[in-house]
């Protein structure tokens, strides 16, 4: 099966090795689909560039040289995908920004019709900026479109198994429904649902709508109650193999618990496997 609708994809690069494993996973990812992939360089000018000189005099030497050498990246980058995906139905549209990577990601969200944004983690543990990198942190929580993050080093595995963290805080959406239901259904993939009930959420009548939701799925659930869900979802990552997590969250009540831990046990998550990030 493959996708219905997911045809635009957006690719952040700042041309790292961290993003250009991002965009690799991201190929295989869709491999068999019709895609059109913007590449996206987003590059703030630093303090010493002024407004005057980036704005006002695009023959001076710096814009100049900071316009080509980003350009001939972005080319590099192309040509790399291009190779790498000779026999898939592909298309590469490079776009340099000079806003900020919030503002530049939400432009190009609207205006080419993104329905999911593949960035690289920098896979490390400690603070939430090491741990996702600053930039994959700001665009999870100010970006209303879906984040597959994909861990520093990660190869890609063919998806057998996808697992879905949930606390009953908020519904599932369609949108939501639709998009893990399309992925498990191409991958012949099954899907775990993991029902989190942390010490100050009660599981409501909701119980049963992940059930009804993902109908006629090869589905499994389980249910951690009273422990942090950074805790829960790692131990759960750790006895039972899946290739992909995908996590419904509030921007900033869930997500924040889940990445920093609780105040008690200050544990930080750190996923070995991609994450997929889909808002409420």
């Amino acid at each position: 099966m493959k996708f219905n609708k997911m045809k635009n994809i957006l690719l952040p690069t700042d041309f790292s090795g961290n993003s250009k494993n991002a965009i690799q996973y991201a190929l295989k990812f869709f491999e068999g689909e019709n895609c059109t992939f913007h590449i996206l360089n987003s590059q703030k000018p630093s303090g010493y560039i002024t407004a005057d000189v980036l704005y006002g005099a695009p023959g001076t030497s710096i814009y100049e040289g900071i316009l080509n050498d980003n350009k001939k990246a972005l080319e590099n980058m192309v040509q790399f995908c291009e190779s790498n995906s000779e026999k898939e139905n592909f298309t590469f549209i490079p776009k340099l920004d000079f806003d900020n990577i919030v503002d530049a990601i939400n432009q190009a969200v609207a205006l080419n019709n993104i329905e999911l944004i593949v960035m690289g983690s920098n896979g490390a543990t400690g603070a939430a900026e090491v741990l996702f990198g600053s930039n994959t942190l700001k665009v999870i929580r100010n970006v209303d479109c879906p984040v597959l993050i994909v861990p520093e080093d990660y190869t890609f595995e063919n998806i057998e198994a996808v697992l879905l963290s949930l606390n009953y805080q908020n519904e599932v959406s369609k949108e939501s429904v639709s998009l893990i239901t399309e992925i498990v259904k191409k991958n012949g993939a099954s899907l775990k649902i993991l029902e989190i009930e942390e010490e100050d959420i009660q599981l409501a009548a909701q119980t049963n709508q992940a059930e009804r939701s993902f109908k006629g799925l090869n589905l499994e659930q389980y249910s951690i109650k009273n422990i942090p869900a950074s805790v829960a979802i790692n131990a759960f990552e750790q006895l039972i193999p899946v290739q992909l997590h995908a996590m419904i969250v509030e921007r900033k009540s869930f997500l924040d618990r889940f990445i920093f831990g609780s105040e008690t046990s200050k544990i930080s998550y750190g996923s070995p496997i991609p994450l997929l990030v889909l808002h409420h």
